[in-house]
C-alpha cells in the first residue's frame, strides 16, 4: 500500500495544502512547530478518524486539531492497495463517517462495515490493521522517542511489552492482575457491596418497589385523560349547538322586526278599510238625508197647496153664499195675501234647496274622491306587504338552509332539524350557556386533578427510564465481566503458545535486524523468564537492555516495531517515522537508513525531521528520496 495524495483544507494550523508522496523514502521536511506531528495526526485522522474523548490527554484530538481560523475542518487522501485498487476517501471531521470512493468516483462507503462508536471501519476492513497496532508497530510518533536517560526503563518494558504481546504499552505479567482488579473495581462481584453491579441492583430493587407505589396512578391517569376528552368534546359540540342557537336567534329577531313591519302595514291597510267604510256610510247618510228633507219639503209644499186649494174653495164659496162685499173683498184680499206668502215661501224654499243640494253634491265629491285616494293607498300598500311576506318567508327559508347546510359534519343533521324547529330559543341558549360553564368547571377540576397527578406521572416515567437504564448498565457490567473472563482465558492461552512458537521467531527477526542497524555489535537479543529484554553483548555476556545507551535503545525499539510490522497485515503497510532518528548518531543514522532501503524497499517510507541530517545521508548513500517542505 501507499499513500498518493494528501489535501489538507483545514487542520490545526494547516490550511489549504496538497502534498504529494511517491514510491521508496519520502523526507517531509520542516521546522519545529511547522505542523509535521499535525500533518501525520491528519493521516491518522483520515484513516480512523477523531476522537471526541480525552483518552488520557489534556485535550481531546478532535478539539486540538479544529482549525485555527475557523475554517471547513475537512480533508482527503488518495491511496493505492497492493493489489492496484486506488481509493479516494474524503472527511468531515465534524461528522462521524467519511465518504470513500473508488478509482471510478463511486460512493462505496456502505460497503465496509460502520461501527456506532467509532464509524466506518473501511481502513481496517482494508487491511485488518486498527488504530492501535497502526502505532504500536510501523507509526513511530514523535513523543515516543525523545526520551532521556531516566527514561530508558520504560523504553526497555514497552519494547518487552511488544515482544510478548504485540502492544507497546501491555505486560502478560500484569495485565492479569489488571483484569482482576478491573473487574473487583468497575464491575463488582458475589462478596461485595459498593461496586457498582452491587449499586445497580440495589437499586433495580427500590425502583421497583416505587414502581409499584406509583402504579395506581398511572391508570388514574388514563381515567383522567379519558373524562378530560370527554368533556373537551361535549363542550366542543354545546359550543357548535350555542354558535348555531345564537345564529337562529338573530335570524328569528330579524325575521320578527320585518314581520311587525308587516304586522304595521296590515294594521294600516285595516285603519284605511275603515276609513273608507267610515266615508261610505257618511256619503250614504248625507244622501239619505237629502232625501229625506226633499220628500218633507214636497210634503210641506203638498200641504201648504193643499190649504190654498182648500183656502181658494173657501174663498169663493163664501163669495157666492155671502152677498156682503166686505167680506168678499176680504176674502179677496185675504186669497191674495195668502197666495203671495205661499209663492215666497216656495221660492226661499227652492232657492235654499238649490244651495243645499249644491253643497250636497261639493261633499259627496270630497268624500269620494278621499275613498279613492285611500282605496289606492290601501291597494299599493297590501301589494308591498305580500311582496315583503314572500320575500321574508323566502329568505327566512334560504337561512335556514344554510345553517342547516353550515353546520353539517359538526352537528348531527338530526340535532340540527330540532334546534332549527325549536321556538324557546333565548332559553335553549341560556341553558347550554349554563352547562358549557358547568361543562368548563368540570374540565378546570380535570386538569387540576391531572396537574397534581403529573409530577407522580414524572415521577413515574424517570423511574421506568432510570429502571432501563440500570438494567442496561446491569447488562453492560454483566457482559464486561463475561467479556473480561474469556479475555482472561484467551490471553491465558495466547500467551502460553507465544512462548511456544511466537516469541522464538520474533526474537529471531528482532536479533537480525538489530545485528545489521548496529553493524554486527550486538546479535541476539531474548527474553528472560521475567519477560525482560536481555542483548548479547560483543563479549559474549548477557546484559539488560536498560543498561545500554539511549541511542541503542531507540535503536532496538525501533528494530523491534519493524520485526512486528513484518507480518501483522495483508497490506505492506507505509512505515511512518516522525523525528525517530533523534538520538541516533551519524553512523547509526546511515545503517538505520541503509536498513530501511534494502529490507523494506518494497514499502513506503515517510520520514518527518526537521533537520537535514537524513537528506544527507541519503544523498550519501545514493539513494533516491522525494522530499516535501512545509
Amino acid at each position: 500500500m501507499k499513500i498518493l495524495n494528501l489535501k489538507i483544507n483545514n487542520f490545526g494550523k494547516l490550511s489549504n495544502k496538497e502534498i504529494k508522496l511517491k514510491d521508496g523514502i519520502n523526507i517531509i521536511y520542516g521546522e519545529n512547530e511547522s505542523g509535521k506531528s499535525t500533518l501525520l495526526k491528519f493521516i491518522m485522522g483520515m484513516f480512523y478518524g477523531l476522537s471526541k474523548n480525552k483518552n488520557g490527554k489534556f485535550i481531546p484530538d478532535h478539539e486540538r486539531y479544529t482549525p485555527w481560523d475557523g475554517g471547513e475542518f475537512s480533508g482527503k487522501i488518495s491511496y493505492e492497495l497492493a493489489s492496484g485498487e486506488k481509493y479516494e476517501v474524503f472527511r468531515d471531521f465534524k461528522k462521524k463517517n467519511p465518504i470513500i470512493y473508488n478509482e471510478n468516483l463511486e460512493d462505496i462507503s456502505k460497503s465496509f462495515n460502520i461501527d456506532k462508536t467509532t464509524g466506518n471501519k473501511f481502513f481496517y476492513d482494508q487491511t485488518k490493521v486498527d488504530e492501535g497496532l497502526f502505532l504500536s508497530t510501523i507509526c513511530s510518533m514523535q513523543e515516543e522517542t525523545k526520551l532521556g536517560e531516566k527514561e530508558q526503563l520504560s523504553l526497555v518494558q514497552k519494547m518487552s511489552n511488544l515482544a510478548s504481546t504485540g502492544e507497546d504499552n501491555i505486560s502478560f505479567t500484569k495485565i492479569i492482575t489488571k483484569l482482576n482488579k478491573r473487574q473487583i473495581e468497575e464491575i463488582g462481584t458475589n462478596r461485595t457491596t459498593d461496586r457498582p453491579i452491587n449499586i445497580i441492583t440495589k437499586r433495580l430493587e427500590e425502583i421497583n418497589n416505587e414502581k409499584e407505589a406509583l402504579a395506581d396512578f398511572k391508570n388514574k391517569q388514563y381515567d383522567i385523560e379519558g373524562n378530560k376528552k370527554r368533556i373537551e368534546e361535549e363542550i366542543k359540540k354545546q359550543e357548535n349547538e350555542l354558535e348555531l342557537l345564537k345564529e337562529l336567534k338573530n335570524l328569528q329577531e330579524n325575521s320578527k322586526l320585518e314581520k311587525e313591519k308587516i304586522k304595521i302595514n296590515e294594521d294600516t291597510i285595516k285603519e284605511y278599510s275603515k276609513k273608507i267604510e267610515d266615508l261610505n256610510n257618511k256619503n250614504n247618510e248625507t244622501i239619505e238625508e237629502s232625501s229625506v228633507k226633499k220628500k218633507s219639503i214636497i210634503s210641506k209644499q203638498k200641504i201648504l197647496f193643499l190649504f190654498s186649494i182648500i183656502f181658494l174653495i173657501t174663498s169663493i164659496i163664501s163669495i157666492f153664499s155671502i152677498k156682503n162685499d166686505v167680506l168678499i173683498a176680504i176674502s179677496i184680499v185675504l186669497f191674495i195675501i195668502t197666495s203671495i206668502i205661499t209663492g215666497y215661501a216656495q221660492y226661499n224654499k227652492k232657492i235654499k234647496n238649490i244651495k243645499d243640494e249644491k253643497l250636497q253634491n261639493v261633499n259627496n265629491l270630497h268624500i269620494k274622491n278621499e275613498i279613492e285616494i285611500l282605496d289606492n293607498s290601501r291597494k299599493n300598500l297590501k301589494k308591498e306587504t305580500n311582496i315583503a311576506r314572500e320575500k321574508l318567508e323566502r329568505e327566512y327559508k334560504e337561512k335556514i338552509e344554510n345553517l342547516r347546510n353550515k353546520y353539517i359534519g359538526i352537528i348531527p343533521i338530526k340535532t340540527i332539524d330540532e334546534m332549527l324547529l325549536k321556538e324557546t330559543i333565548i332559553y335553549d341558549i341560556t341553558v347550554l350557556q349554563n352547562s358549557i360553564s358547568d361543562n368548563k368547571i368540570k374540565l378546570h377540576s380535570t386538569k387540576l386533578d391531572k396537574d397534581n397527578i403529573i409530577p407522580k406521572l414524572e415521577n413515574l416515567a424517570n423511574l421506568e427510564e432510570e429502571y432501563l437504564e440500570l438494567e442496561e448498565q446491569y447488562t453492560e457490567l454483566y457482559n464486561k465481566n463475561e467479556q473480561i473472563n474469556l479475555v482472561k482465558q484467551e490471553i491465558e492461552k495466547a500467551y502460553e503458545t507465544m512462548k511456544k512458537d511466537i516469541t522464538p521467531k520474533f526474537t529471531s527477526n528482532l536479533s537480525k535486524i538489530i545485528e545489521k542497524v548496529s553493524n554486527g555489535k550486538y546479535k541476539n537479543v531474548q527474553f528472560d523468564e521475567a519477560q525482560r529484554m536481555i542483548i548479547e553483548a560483543p563479549n559474549g555476556n548477557y546484559i539488560s537492555a536498560k543498561n545500554l545507551s539511549v541511542g541503542t535503545i531507540d535503536e532496538l525499539y525501533l528494530s523491534l516495531r519493524l520485526s512486528a510490522a513484518t507480518d501483522l497485515s495483508r497490506e505492506d503497510l507505509p512505515i511512518i517515522l516522525d523525528e525517530t532518528f533523534a538520538y541516533f548518531d551519524n553512523s547509526r543514522l546511515e545503517n538505520m537508513l541503509k536498513y530501511l532501503n534494502e529490507e523494506y524497499g518494497n514499502r513506503q517510507i515517510i520520514l518527518f525531521t526537521c533537520t537535514n541530517r537524513e537528506k544527507d545521508v541519503l544523498d550519501k548513500l545514493g539513494i533516491k528520496f522525494n522530499t516535501v517542505n512545509l
